[in-house]
């Protein structure tokens, strides 16, 4: 795993962030010391969309980066067809998850496509998977892609998020700042760093409240939301969609 040294050198000037080819070299190192509980949340989103799959559906990953739940998704569902769909706008991104991924097998598919996710038309989804990338997204196109998701999931469908979140309220959420602060020194980042990307991510990366995000989930049509695990500004949320007998079609 390559180190992240993105921002370790002074910039005179900071350009916003991108997922460009340097990105995507460190991405992996990026993830582990930057989001807190990232590999057990992949590892849990996997079991949760082994559970709530549909034979015959799709599975879409949005903003699906190099790959990692889609990986994880291939060794878990082993013998059992599947068809995911993986979307991202980072060329570098989706060459380094094509490098990932198991050699093809019958009735086993991941297509990746590179695009922009609200331009991706949902259709007979059984999941549907958003990580920390709904936050890049224009605030005000988040709703729309909400409805557009709930819209093209098949009824017991299920809706993965997981994001950066923040708190309405000012005290506690400098308290979450600066618990994730020191989370990112202990992890081995320079207050150089931090600093330098929290202005690279500036006007890039919107933080929702997590009263928006169970509102906007509901407005759309979800009838069940909750948060499944949160680590002080970090939340993962799962929405279902009303009907069939979600969480029971595949054996555990």
């Amino acid at each position: 795993m390559t180190r992240d040294r993105v921002f370790a050198v002074k910039r005179r000037q900071i350009q916003p962030f991108s997922f460009n080819r340097e990105v995507a070299e460190v991405f992996e190192d990026m993830l582990v010391r930057s989001v807190p509980l990232y590999r057990e949340s992949i590892r849990r989103q996997a079991e949760l969309a082994r559970r709530f799959y549909q034979p015959g559906t799709r599975i879409y990953d949005l903003g699906c980066s190099h790959g990692n739940f889609g990986v994880r998704l291939q060794a878990l569902f082993m013998q059992t067809s599947f068809t995911l769909v993986g979307v991202d706008t980072s060329r570098p991104m989706l060459e380094k998850y094509r490098n990932r991924l198991a050699p093809p097998e019958p009735g086993r598919c991941i297509h990746l496509v590179c695009g922009r996710m609200e331009d991706i038309r949902i259709t007979n989804a059984s999941v549907v998977v958003i990580n920390l990338t709904l936050q890049f997204l224009n605030p005000s196109k988040r709703e729309n892609l909400i409805q557009q998701i709930f819209s093209g999931m098949v009824p017991g469908g299920i809706l993965l998020l997981m994001e950066k979140t923040v708190h309405p309220e000012p005290a506690l959420h400098h308290l979450q700042l600066d618990v994730y602060q020191q989370f990112k020194r202990e992890n081995g980042y320079s207050d150089l760093e931090i600093s330098q990307k929290r202005d690279a991510l500036e006007k890039v990366l919107i933080p929702d409240t997590l009263d928006t995000h169970f509102q906007r989930l509901y407005r759309a049509g979800f009838s069940q939301v909750d948060v499944w695990l949160k680590w002080f500004n970090f939340s993962a949320i799962m929405a279902v969609k009303q009907g069939g007998t979600p969480g029971v079609f595949m054996d555990r």
